[in-house]
C-alpha cells in the first residue's frame, strides 16, 4: 500500500510540480498516470508538460487514446492506469478508490490552494484517505517552497 501525497497548489502550475515529480518517479522505475476529470483541461496541461525543462529534460508523456498507451512513462488520461503506472496523480477534482490507492506506490493530489471549492474537496479527500487506513501527507508551498505540513501513518 503506497502513500497518498496531497499538494496543495498554491504558486505552482500542476504541470510545474508534475515537472519536477514525475522524473523522480521515473527515476524509481515507477511509471506516472495523470488522471483528470477533463479532456480539454489534460490537453493543456500535455501541452504545458512539453514547455517544461528544455532539451535537458525531456519529460516523456503522452495524452491516451494512442496505439501505445501501454508503453508511455508518463500517461495523461480520464481512466485506469493502462501503462503499467505505479504512481497515479490526480488533478482537477479526480479521484482513486481505494483499490486504486492499494495498488500505487504513490498516489499524488494536486489541488489549486486558491479555489474554495478544490480545497474543501481536498480537505474531504484527506479525511478520507486518513479513515480508510492510507498513509498521507499534505505538502503546501505557501512559503514559497514545498514543505511537509501534516503526516499520518497507515493503519
Amino acid at each position: 500500500m503506497g502513500t497518498v501525497m496531497f499538494f496543495h497548489l498554491m504558486q505552482s502550475a500542476p504541470a510545474d510540480t508534475l515537472a519536477v515529480n514525475a522524473p523522480r518517479a521515473l527515476a524509481q522505475g515507477w511509471r506516472v498516470m495523470v488522471r483528470g476529470t477533463d479532456p480539454v483541461a489534460l490537453e493543456r496541461l500535455e501541452a504545458a508538460l512539453w514547455l517544461k525543462g528544455g532539451d535537458e529534460s525531456f519529460l516523456p508523456h503522452g495524452l491516451e487514446g494512442g496505439p501505445r498507451d501501454a508503453d508511455q512513462p508518463v500517461l495523461l488520461g480520464l481512466g485506469a492506469p493502462v501503462n503499467g503506472a505505479r504512481v497515479l496523480a490526480l488533478v482537477d477534482g479526480a479521484t482513486a478508490s481505494d483499490a486504486d490507492i492499494a495498488a500505487m506506490e504513490r498516489v499524488w493530489i494536486l489541488f489549486d490552494g486558491n479555489d474554495p471549492d478544490r480545497l474543501q474537496a481536498a480537505r474531504q479527500q484527506w479525511k478520507a484517505t486518513v479513515a480508510a487506513g492510507h498513509a498521507a501527507q499534505y505538502w503546501s508551498e505557501d512559503s514559497g517552497r514545498w514543505e511537509k505540513k501534516a503526516e499520518s501513518p497507515a493503519r
